[in-house]
Protein backbone atom coordinates (compact mmCIF):
# COMPACT_ATOMS: atom_id res chain seq x y z
CA UNK A 1 0.00 0.00 0.00
CA UNK A 2 1.64 3.20 -1.24
CA UNK A 3 0.43 6.78 -0.90
CA UNK A 4 1.23 9.83 -2.97
CA UNK A 5 2.35 13.28 -1.97
CA UNK A 6 -0.28 15.89 -2.84
CA UNK A 7 0.77 19.45 -3.66
CA UNK A 8 -0.32 22.06 -1.08
CA UNK A 9 -0.72 25.22 -3.15
CA UNK A 10 -0.64 28.90 -2.30
CA UNK A 11 -3.10 31.36 -3.80
CA UNK A 12 -0.68 32.06 -6.66
CA UNK A 13 -0.37 28.31 -7.48
CA UNK A 14 3.14 28.08 -6.03
CA UNK A 15 3.87 25.02 -3.91
CA UNK A 16 3.86 25.57 -0.15
CA UNK A 17 6.92 23.46 0.65
CA UNK A 18 6.53 23.95 4.39
CA UNK A 19 3.12 22.28 4.29
CA UNK A 20 4.44 19.64 1.88
CA UNK A 21 7.28 18.76 4.25
CA UNK A 22 4.79 18.43 7.13
CA UNK A 23 2.57 16.22 4.98
CA UNK A 24 5.51 13.99 4.05
CA UNK A 25 6.54 13.64 7.69
CA UNK A 26 2.97 12.69 8.64
CA UNK A 27 2.83 10.03 5.92
CA UNK A 28 6.26 8.72 6.86
CA UNK A 29 4.96 7.98 10.37
CA UNK A 30 2.04 5.86 9.12
CA UNK A 31 1.75 2.13 8.50
CA UNK A 32 2.00 2.63 4.73
CA UNK A 33 4.54 0.47 2.93
CA UNK A 34 5.93 3.47 1.10
CA UNK A 35 5.43 6.88 -0.47
CA UNK A 36 5.68 8.16 -4.02
CA UNK A 37 5.51 11.41 -5.91
CA UNK A 38 4.60 12.68 -9.38
CA UNK A 39 1.65 10.55 -10.39
CA UNK A 40 -1.57 12.04 -11.76
CA UNK A 41 -2.66 13.12 -8.27
CA UNK A 42 0.71 14.82 -7.85
CA UNK A 43 0.00 17.04 -10.87
CA UNK A 44 3.29 15.99 -12.46
CA UNK A 45 2.53 17.64 -15.79
CA UNK A 46 2.43 21.08 -14.11
CA UNK A 47 5.83 20.90 -12.41
CA UNK A 48 8.89 22.87 -13.35
CA UNK A 49 12.11 20.89 -13.29
CA UNK A 50 13.26 22.76 -10.18
CA UNK A 51 10.02 21.84 -8.40
CA UNK A 52 10.41 18.22 -9.51
CA UNK A 53 13.92 18.01 -8.05
CA UNK A 54 12.99 19.76 -4.81
CA UNK A 55 10.07 17.40 -4.18
CA UNK A 56 12.32 14.41 -4.89
CA UNK A 57 14.88 15.59 -2.34
CA UNK A 58 12.13 16.15 0.23
CA UNK A 59 10.66 12.68 -0.28
CA UNK A 60 14.04 10.94 -0.21
CA UNK A 61 14.77 12.55 3.17
CA UNK A 62 11.73 11.05 4.94
CA UNK A 63 13.40 7.71 5.66
CA UNK A 64 10.36 5.86 4.28
CA UNK A 65 10.65 3.55 1.25
CA UNK A 66 9.89 5.74 -1.75
CA UNK A 67 9.32 5.71 -5.47
CA UNK A 68 9.59 8.64 -7.86
CA UNK A 69 7.44 9.29 -10.88
CA UNK A 70 9.42 10.62 -13.83
CA UNK A 71 6.33 10.90 -16.00
CA UNK A 72 5.99 13.65 -18.60
CA UNK A 73 4.20 13.82 -21.98
CA UNK A 74 7.61 14.42 -23.61
CA UNK A 75 9.89 11.38 -23.88
CA UNK A 76 12.94 13.66 -23.81
CA UNK A 77 11.92 15.49 -20.63
CA UNK A 78 10.93 12.18 -19.05
CA UNK A 79 14.32 10.65 -19.82
CA UNK A 80 16.10 13.50 -18.06
CA UNK A 81 13.75 13.16 -15.08
CA UNK A 82 14.61 9.45 -14.93
CA UNK A 83 18.31 10.29 -14.97
CA UNK A 84 18.02 12.68 -12.04
CA UNK A 85 15.57 10.50 -10.09
CA UNK A 86 17.82 7.45 -10.39
CA UNK A 87 20.63 9.32 -8.62
CA UNK A 88 18.50 9.33 -5.44
CA UNK A 89 18.22 5.50 -5.53
CA UNK A 90 14.44 5.18 -5.10
CA UNK A 91 12.82 1.76 -4.83
CA UNK A 92 11.47 2.27 -8.34
CA UNK A 93 10.82 4.95 -10.94
CA UNK A 94 7.31 5.24 -12.40
CA UNK A 95 7.07 6.16 -16.09
CA UNK A 96 4.32 6.65 -18.65
CA UNK A 97 4.36 5.99 -22.37
CA UNK A 98 4.93 9.43 -24.00
CA UNK A 99 1.48 10.86 -24.35
CA UNK A 100 0.97 13.43 -27.10
CA UNK A 101 0.61 10.84 -29.87
CA UNK A 102 -0.16 7.13 -29.46
CA UNK A 103 2.85 4.86 -30.03
CA UNK A 104 2.96 1.51 -31.77
CA UNK A 105 4.28 -1.57 -29.95
CA UNK A 106 7.77 -1.20 -31.42
CA UNK A 107 7.97 2.40 -30.23
CA UNK A 108 6.77 1.52 -26.73
CA UNK A 109 9.50 -1.10 -26.47
CA UNK A 110 12.13 1.34 -27.73
CA UNK A 111 11.01 3.89 -25.15
CA UNK A 112 11.18 1.46 -22.23
CA UNK A 113 14.52 -0.01 -23.27
CA UNK A 114 16.23 3.37 -23.41
CA UNK A 115 14.53 4.49 -20.21
CA UNK A 116 15.74 1.34 -18.44
CA UNK A 117 19.27 1.97 -19.68
CA UNK A 118 19.21 5.47 -18.19
CA UNK A 119 17.68 4.25 -14.91
CA UNK A 120 20.45 1.67 -14.54
CA UNK A 121 19.90 -0.60 -11.55
CA UNK A 122 16.77 1.27 -10.41
CA UNK A 123 13.70 -0.73 -11.52
CA UNK A 124 10.79 0.71 -13.47
CA UNK A 125 7.03 0.68 -12.92
CA UNK A 126 4.88 1.36 -15.98
CA UNK A 127 1.96 3.67 -15.25
CA UNK A 128 -0.81 3.04 -17.80
CA UNK A 129 -4.05 4.72 -16.67
CA UNK A 130 -7.35 4.55 -18.57
CA UNK A 131 -6.84 8.00 -20.11
CA UNK A 132 -3.44 7.11 -21.62
CA UNK A 133 -3.35 7.51 -25.40
CA UNK A 134 -1.32 4.30 -25.73
CA UNK A 135 -3.06 1.44 -23.96
CA UNK A 136 -0.77 -1.44 -23.03
CA UNK A 137 -2.75 -4.67 -23.28
CA UNK A 138 -1.70 -7.89 -21.49
CA UNK A 139 -0.05 -9.32 -24.62
CA UNK A 140 2.18 -6.25 -25.06
CA UNK A 141 2.81 -6.20 -21.31
CA UNK A 142 4.24 -9.71 -21.46
CA UNK A 143 6.51 -8.72 -24.36
CA UNK A 144 7.76 -5.66 -22.48
CA UNK A 145 8.44 -7.66 -19.32
CA UNK A 146 10.45 -10.22 -21.32
CA UNK A 147 12.47 -7.55 -23.11
CA UNK A 148 13.11 -5.17 -20.18
CA UNK A 149 14.29 -7.12 -17.11
CA UNK A 150 14.20 -4.08 -14.81
CA UNK A 151 10.50 -3.50 -15.50
CA UNK A 152 8.98 -4.86 -12.30
CA UNK A 153 5.47 -3.45 -12.00
CA UNK A 154 2.35 -2.05 -13.60
CA UNK A 155 0.22 0.76 -12.19
CA UNK A 156 -3.21 0.29 -13.72
CA UNK A 157 -6.96 0.52 -13.27
CA UNK A 158 -7.08 -3.27 -13.51
CA UNK A 159 -9.78 -5.27 -15.23
CA UNK A 160 -11.94 -8.36 -15.05
CA UNK A 161 -10.86 -11.96 -14.40
CA UNK A 162 -9.95 -12.54 -18.03
CA UNK A 163 -7.73 -9.43 -18.00
CA UNK A 164 -5.94 -10.51 -14.81
CA UNK A 165 -5.51 -14.07 -16.08
CA UNK A 166 -3.52 -12.66 -19.00
CA UNK A 167 -1.77 -9.75 -17.26
CA UNK A 168 -0.39 -11.86 -14.41
CA UNK A 169 1.45 -14.01 -16.98
CA UNK A 170 3.84 -11.08 -17.37
CA UNK A 171 5.28 -11.81 -13.93
CA UNK A 172 5.01 -8.12 -13.01
CA UNK A 173 3.55 -6.79 -9.78
CA UNK A 174 0.14 -5.34 -10.61
CA UNK A 175 -1.00 -2.34 -8.58
CA UNK A 176 -4.59 -1.11 -8.76
CA UNK A 177 -6.65 1.75 -7.26
CA UNK A 178 -7.29 1.54 -3.53
CA UNK A 179 -11.06 1.43 -3.84
CA UNK A 180 -10.76 -1.81 -5.88
CA UNK A 181 -7.91 -3.47 -3.98
CA UNK A 182 -9.91 -5.96 -1.90
CA UNK A 183 -11.84 -7.42 -4.84
CA UNK A 184 -8.99 -7.21 -7.36
CA UNK A 185 -6.58 -8.91 -4.93
CA UNK A 186 -8.75 -11.98 -5.36
CA UNK A 187 -8.11 -11.77 -9.11
CA UNK A 188 -4.35 -11.32 -8.85
CA UNK A 189 -3.53 -7.73 -7.90
CA UNK A 190 -0.52 -7.35 -5.63
CA UNK A 191 -1.10 -3.94 -4.07
CA UNK A 192 -2.17 -0.36 -4.60
CA UNK A 193 -0.98 3.14 -5.21
CA UNK A 194 -3.97 4.08 -3.17
CA UNK A 195 -6.54 6.83 -3.53
CA UNK A 196 -8.12 5.51 -0.32
CA UNK A 197 -4.86 6.43 1.44
CA UNK A 198 -5.66 10.02 0.44
CA UNK A 199 -8.77 9.70 2.59
CA UNK A 200 -7.13 7.86 5.51
CA UNK A 201 -3.52 6.59 5.28
CA UNK A 202 -3.59 4.13 8.17
CA UNK A 203 -7.21 3.19 7.55
CA UNK A 204 -6.40 2.27 3.98
CA UNK A 205 -3.68 -0.10 5.16
CA UNK A 206 -5.73 -1.73 7.89
CA UNK A 207 -8.85 -2.25 5.80
CA UNK A 208 -7.13 -3.18 2.53
CA UNK A 209 -8.56 -6.70 2.40
CA UNK A 210 -12.12 -5.98 3.50
CA UNK A 211 -14.74 -6.50 0.80
CA UNK A 212 -17.37 -5.00 3.09
CA UNK A 213 -15.35 -1.80 3.54
CA UNK A 214 -14.76 -1.70 -0.22
CA UNK A 215 -18.52 -1.91 -0.77
CA UNK A 216 -19.10 1.02 1.58
CA UNK A 217 -16.26 3.01 -0.01
CA UNK A 218 -18.12 2.56 -3.31
CA UNK A 219 -21.28 3.85 -1.64
CA UNK A 220 -19.44 6.93 -0.35
CA UNK A 221 -17.87 7.51 -3.77
CA UNK A 222 -21.28 7.25 -5.44
CA UNK A 223 -22.69 9.88 -3.09
CA UNK A 224 -19.81 12.37 -2.94
CA UNK A 225 -17.09 11.63 -5.53
CA UNK A 226 -18.95 10.60 -8.67
CA UNK A 227 -21.04 13.83 -8.72
CA UNK A 228 -17.83 15.87 -8.64
CA UNK A 229 -16.37 13.71 -11.38
CA UNK A 230 -19.48 14.19 -13.51
CA UNK A 231 -19.22 17.94 -12.90
CA UNK A 232 -15.80 17.84 -14.54
CA UNK A 233 -13.35 17.73 -11.64
CA UNK A 234 -10.04 16.06 -12.47
CA UNK A 235 -8.48 13.13 -10.62
CA UNK A 236 -6.02 15.43 -8.79
CA UNK A 237 -8.95 17.54 -7.59
CA UNK A 238 -10.78 14.40 -6.43
CA UNK A 239 -7.78 13.08 -4.49
CA UNK A 240 -7.31 16.45 -2.78
CA UNK A 241 -11.01 16.42 -1.99
CA UNK A 242 -10.56 13.02 -0.30
CA UNK A 243 -7.57 14.29 1.71
CA UNK A 244 -9.58 17.31 2.84
CA UNK A 245 -12.46 15.04 3.88
CA UNK A 246 -10.00 12.84 5.80
CA UNK A 247 -8.45 15.96 7.38
CA UNK A 248 -5.16 14.25 8.27
CA UNK A 249 -2.93 16.95 6.76
CA UNK A 250 -3.20 20.53 5.55
CA UNK A 251 -3.28 19.73 1.84
CA UNK A 252 -6.09 22.02 0.71
CA UNK A 253 -8.33 21.41 -2.29
CA UNK A 254 -6.69 23.84 -4.70
CA UNK A 255 -5.30 22.32 -7.92
CA UNK A 256 -3.17 24.15 -10.43
CA UNK A 257 -4.64 26.34 -13.12
CA UNK A 258 -6.57 25.71 -15.32
CA UNK A 259 -8.06 22.75 -13.41
CA UNK A 260 -11.06 23.40 -11.14
CA UNK A 261 -11.09 22.56 -7.44
CA UNK A 262 -13.59 21.13 -4.98
CA UNK A 263 -15.14 23.66 -2.61
CA UNK A 264 -15.05 23.88 1.17
CA UNK A 265 -18.83 23.32 1.18
CA UNK A 266 -18.46 20.06 -0.74
CA UNK A 267 -15.80 18.86 1.69
CA UNK A 268 -17.86 19.73 4.76
CA UNK A 269 -20.91 17.99 3.31
CA UNK A 270 -18.92 14.79 2.75
CA UNK A 271 -17.11 14.53 6.10
CA UNK A 272 -20.07 13.26 8.18
CA UNK A 273 -20.96 10.71 5.49
CA UNK A 274 -17.40 9.40 5.34
CA UNK A 275 -17.22 8.88 9.08
CA UNK A 276 -20.70 7.37 9.25
CA UNK A 277 -20.19 4.93 6.36
CA UNK A 278 -16.53 4.14 7.04
CA UNK A 279 -15.83 4.35 10.79
CA UNK A 280 -13.04 1.77 10.45
CA UNK A 281 -10.99 4.14 8.35
CA UNK A 282 -11.07 6.82 11.03
CA UNK A 283 -10.82 4.70 14.16
CA UNK A 284 -7.27 5.91 14.88
CA UNK A 285 -7.15 9.48 13.57
CA UNK A 286 -5.21 9.25 10.30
Amino acid sequence: MWATLLLPLNADDSIDFRRLETQAATLAATELDGLYAHGTAGEFQTLTEDEFDRINDLLAATGKPFQLGASHPSAQVQLERVRRAAALEPGAIQVIVPDWLPLNDREVLAFLRRTADVAGEVPLVLYNPPHAKTRVDPQLLRSLADAVPTLIGLKTAGGDKAWFDQATKSGLSIFVPGHFLASMSLLGAHGSYSNVAALSPNGAVRQAGSLDVERRIAEFFAQHVVPLQKAGLSNPALDKFLAAVGDWADVGTRVRWPMASATREQVEAARPAARSLLPELFADSW
